[in-house]
């Protein structure tokens, strides 16, 4: 839609049909379905989906648990994967998804420093569309040949290195993902995936680091645009802070027909080893009138059995 004039569509390689059931294998290419950029399969994760706009109407003892807006919800099992995003595609998808939204901390236990690994995602199962290519190399990213090698008995043609299995490994408190909130309030639905990304020591105490990725998606065929962001922050220790403030990371999207979602990503950090976190975004209609989406209410939990901080990107 977008595509310079003069500019021709180049064939990446050939669609697969989407599994229905199952998990896509280490080494699978794919298009995100919904922001369109080429990827590649790291590993899957197992996440917990807690989804309000399907709600238990009764409980396993069989009351009835509505009332006082109140709602019972009940996680299903969700695959999840750790992807690699395509360089060539970043530019392309960097207004409607960070592009670097995988962060962590510096491994010194006195610097409260984030770094970022760019092209590395998580996306949902459903969000997959396989292709297969005879590129040998058919992803453009630093970590494409340090992780995969290509072997031409394999299906799909990419397997791990020790290497990815290693990082997988030593990386996994602060890669993991277990829980995914989702909520809808007027065909606006939000996704909220929390991570725990460690403890640092300041100042005789200790600071509990938490990152978490949000997509907006507008299901409605009405443009609407954020513009305004409500948070509630409640921590163990006792406190509950409020935070306002204009738009998401210094923007303000705009969702659309062609273009349905955002995504991005935020630090919180707490005195204590869990909170909760709610709130709302407001949107704006063309006539200029306003409402409140949901965001739908998440726990902070730290990983209690944590023995060493997370390492970040040593091998």
């Amino acid at each position: 839609r977008n595509r310079p004039e003069g500019k021709v569509l180049e064939t990446v390689g050939v669609f697969e049909a989407p599994k229905q059931h199952g998990k896509y294998e280490t080494g699978q290419l794919f298009l995100h379905s919904v922001f369109g950029y080429r990827g590649i399969v790291l590993f899957p994760w197992q996440a917990r989906l807690y989804d309000r706009d399907v709600a238990s109407p009764v409980t396993e003892k069989g009351e009835n648990v509505a009332g006082h807006g109140s709602k019972e919800v009940k996680g299903k099992t969700h695959t999840y994967y750790q992807v690699l995003i395509d360089a060539r595609d970043c530019p392309h998808i960097s207004q409607r998804s960070q592009t670097e939204a995988v962060t962590f901390l510096a491994n010194h236990d006195d610097s409260r420093a984030l770094y970022a690994i760019p092209g590395l995602d998580y996306v949902s199962h459903e969000d997959i569309l396989p292709y297969s290519s005879t590129d040998q190399v058919p992803i453009q990213h630093e970590l494409f040949e340090r992780f995969l090698m290509y072997d031409q008995t394999k299906v799909p043609p990419f397997v791990a290195r020790d290497t990815l299995c290693a990082w997988q490994e030593k990386n996994h408190p602060w890669l993991e993902l277990s829980d995914v909130h989702r909520e809808t309030t007027e065909n606006i639905r939000v996704t909220v995936i929390p991570f725990y990304m460690g403890m640092r020591e300041a100042q005789n105490s200790h600071v509990y680091w938490w990152r978490y990725c949000i997509r907006l998606e507008n299901l409605d065929s009405e443009v609407v645009q954020l513009r305004e962001r409500h948070w509630r922050i409640f921590s163990l220790s006792g406190t509950l802070e409020t935070v306002r403030g204009r738009g998401v990371v210094g923007r303000e999207p705009v969702l659309s027909k062609e273009q349905p979602a955002f995504q991005y990503s935020s630090h919180v950090s707490l005195q204590a080893s869990s909170g909760h976190m709610w709130g709302t975004f407001r949107f704006e209609r063309p006539d200029g009138s306003h409402f409140d989406v949901r965001i739908p209410p998440f726990s902070l939990e730290s990983n209690k059995d944590e023995k060493t901080p997370p390492s970040g990107l040593h091998w």
